[in-house]
């Protein structure tokens, strides 16, 4: 019985195994591309546990891990209250002291002032004198010789360095300022006395030559908390310091700490435990990825990877302060929309669970919050066709977030019990306009960052699907019977996607560039010959008619780099062929020698990796032949000729690795029979009307 049981268990484990396996072939990575994402995942999970390594195993705001008692009765400095001390105190104890290059600019404005002054003289009228002067002023400075006046400049100067040297503030009034120069210039009588005073306070007036000193401010702020004294916690013996799973406060933290109950080591256990933790976690995440998009690209797994290693820093860097909004939403969206919801989702998990700093030290709620807004915009985002709604996504989650939290605030506010979110409507509206800037900027970013990593989103398809491209506008005038073909192929293939729930947009645009590569040669394929006259049968060599046929795969591929196609829509292009037999030069080639090379007649491949490439291959196969079909063929004649060219394609291993299951081929069957329908449709003969002759 219990073998039994061993081998039923055994049988559903290999079962589950098999359904969660790709249905498609992995794309290939080098050696070299798996150490690079073995080391970015170290990278992360060092980040990760980086506070186990660094950080006191205690922390005020994290929950106490157990209960704890004073072993003696002490007095503790409160560290808490003497920070919020000192903070009160360098608000308003600033030691200004007088700053030399300050005064030595206000000296040069004296001078600059003192040489306007020297130019006004009774010929010169109209000029503007630097303040209002009184007639005997003027009488007096238009009469002063040059000795007198290099006497009364001197003793402005020294009147100057005096008030300098006391320190200027700029708030001072002028009136106060010219009183005291009068007190400088008491040696001079007048007009020499007013006319200096007020020299000096027009250019000293609203400036200063004070600076503070940081140091000095400091020793004031030391000498005034000596003289207040200390912040105190007396602490008797068995007095209880810490309840398991409360948060610790400043306090408790002072006393544990004095009794030597913070262990400020490297936690070198709960270091490797978190680090293990987040290595698994990255390398699940990167699995994950993987298993759901088959086709991912080296670097479309480092920028993931790159995305989280950027988040972990910002939570370590801001602590308890980070905004789990603002980390969380906008990479969640970058990318859902470049590699799937299921990416997306894999990601936010991996960034919600590895968290540096405790849940406590921030809020569970607001935590929760944010993961269920990013994890809306993953499911929304592989459904956006656009930038523009894109573009609505990015203001709605925003607004979203508002709504929830300011429900939480009014829940708040009527039961009195804190849920972690923002204490204010500001605060909301901050945080939410944060979040909102953040996913304008990625969206700003997007397309940067999809040429960059090869990432395919559905506004980008929807943009390669335009039929003025350059591309397809070439081939529509250099190749128009390929044209044709291609979009007879995109009508069968569409369908055939969406019978078996594939991706119609991929489908779609890479069957509009599945043979561009026809271009280098147009006349050579029989859709573009127009005139009837085959250029294959001048040629006379099936060994040189299969290297043209091939060339169209080569060429296609080198025009899709030239104009930039992402890689899975290059891929369309030699697996839409994979490795087919070119049957009717074969058979040329056979007739005239039987021992020929295979080989060479068949295509290069890749055969198909993707269930989209192998619906175009057997779109591709069947659009010629359910176009030839006659009039009077029926449905189940049209069936019957497509499952041939399906199960000849199968027999010849062209679907193995396209994940295609023999249902779906089904459904393609079925699909591909109701487009030629539709494509063969009855017309209704409408008369035509006999032509009027008209006399000359």
């Amino acid at each position: 019985m219990t073998v039994f049981r061993l081998g039923r268990a055994n049988k559903l484990w290999w079962q589950l195994l098999r359904q969660e396996m790709p249905r498609q072939a992995l794309a290939i990575w080098r050696t070299r591309d798996l150490v690079a994402i073995a080391m970015v995942c170290v990278l992360v999970a060092f980040l990760s546990s980086w506070p186990w390594l660094v950080e006191p195993n205690l922390r005020p705001g994290v929950a106490a891990p157990a209960d704890t008692w004073a072993p003696k009765a002490a007095t503790v400095v409160d560290n808490d209250a003497l920070e919020q001390r000192r903070t009160q105190l360098g608000n308003r104890s600033h030691v200004q002291v007088v700053d030399q290059g300050l005064s030595l600019e206000l000296q040069q404005r004296l001078d600059r002032q003192l040489r306007q002054l020297e130019r006004l003289a009774p010929a010169a009228q109209g000029r503007v004198a630097p303040f209002d002067l009184t007639p005997q002023e003027e009488v007096w400075l238009n009469d002063l010789s040059p000795g007198p006046r290099r006497q009364w400049q001197r003793a402005l100067h020294g009147a100057a360095e005096r008030m300098l040297s006391q320190g200027l503030v700029a708030s001072l009034a002028s009136s106060q300022l010219e009183q005291a120069a009068r007190l400088q210039l008491a040696s001079l009588g007048e007009p020499a006395r007013s006319l200096g005073a007020k020299l000096l306070a027009n250019s000293f007036q609203g400036r200063s030559n004070l600076r503070i000193d940081a140091a000095l401010s400091q020793q004031l702020i030391e000498e005034a908390l000596t003289q207040q004294g200390l912040p105190l916690i007396h602490v008797k013996k068995g007095d209880l310091i810490t309840r398991r799973g409360e948060p610790i406060s400043p306090q408790s933290f002072d006393v544990l700490d004095y009794f030597g109950l913070v262990n400020r080591r490297p936690l070198v256990r709960a270091w490797l435990f978190h680090f293990s933790e987040a290595l698994a976690v990255s390398g699940v995440m990167v699995l994950l990825i993987r298993r759901w998009r088959a086709s991912l690209e080296p670097r479309q797994a480092l920028l993931a990877l790159a995305m989280l290693l950027v988040v972990q820093g910002l939570k370590l860097a801001l602590g308890a302060a980070v905004n789990p909004l603002a980390v969380l939403v906008a990479p969640t969206l970058l990318v859902a929309q470049g590699l799937g919801t299921a990416s997306g989702l894999a990601w936010l998990a991996a960034a919600s669970l590895l968290w540096p700093v405790p849940y406590e030290a921030m809020s569970e709620s607001r935590l929760l919050i944010a993961s269920a807004v990013a994890a809306v915009a993953a499911i929304l985002a592989g459904r956006q066709r656009s930038r523009a709604q894109l573009l609505q996504l990015a203001v709605l989650l925003p607004a979203g977030a508002l709504v929830v939290q300011w429900l939480l605030l009014q829940s708040t506010v009527l039961t009195g019990r804190s849920l972690g979110v923002p204490n204010s409507v500001a605060e909301l509206l901050g945080e939410a306009v944060l979040v909102g800037g953040l996913l304008m900027a990625g969206l700003l970013l997007a397309p940067l960052v999809e040429s960059s990593f090869g990432l395919l989103t559905r506004a980008r398809l929807l943009e390669l699907a335009d039929h003025e491209r350059p591309l397809l506008r070439r081939l529509s005038c250099e190749a128009a019977g390929t044209f044709e073909h291609t979009l007879m192929i995109c009508g069968l293939a569409e369908e055939g996607a969406r019978a078996i729930h594939a991706d119609v947009d991929l489908i779609r645009t890479g069957a509009l560039y599945h043979d561009v590569g026809k271009m280098h040669a147009p006349q050579w394929f029989i859709e573009n010959q127009a005139d009837g006259v085959n250029p294959h049968e001048a040629l006379d060599d099936p060994y040189a008619s299969a290297a043209i046929l091939q060339a169209h795969v080569d060429e296609g591929l080198k025009l899709a780099k030239r104009y930039h196609l992402p890689r899975p829509l290059a891929d369309f292009i030699p697996e839409h062929q994979g490795t087919l037999k070119m049957g009717y030069f074969l058979h040329q080639a056979r007739e005239r020698d039987p021992d020929f090379d295979e080989s060479r007649f068949r295509y290069r491949g890749p055969t198909p990796r993707s269930r989209e490439t192998g619906i175009l291959m057997l779109a591709d196969g069947c659009e010629a032949a359910l176009r030839s079909l006659p009039p009077d063929t029926s449905k189940a004649q049209a069936s019957e000729m497509v499952r041939r060219i399906v199960d000849a394609r199968q027999r010849d291993g062209q679907l193995a690795a396209s994940g295609l299951s023999r249902g779906e081929l089904e459904l393609l069957i079925q699909a591909f029979v109701a487009v030629w329908k539709r494509m063969r449709h009855r017309r209704i003969p409408y008369p035509i009307p006999a032509k009027k002759g008209y006399s000359a």
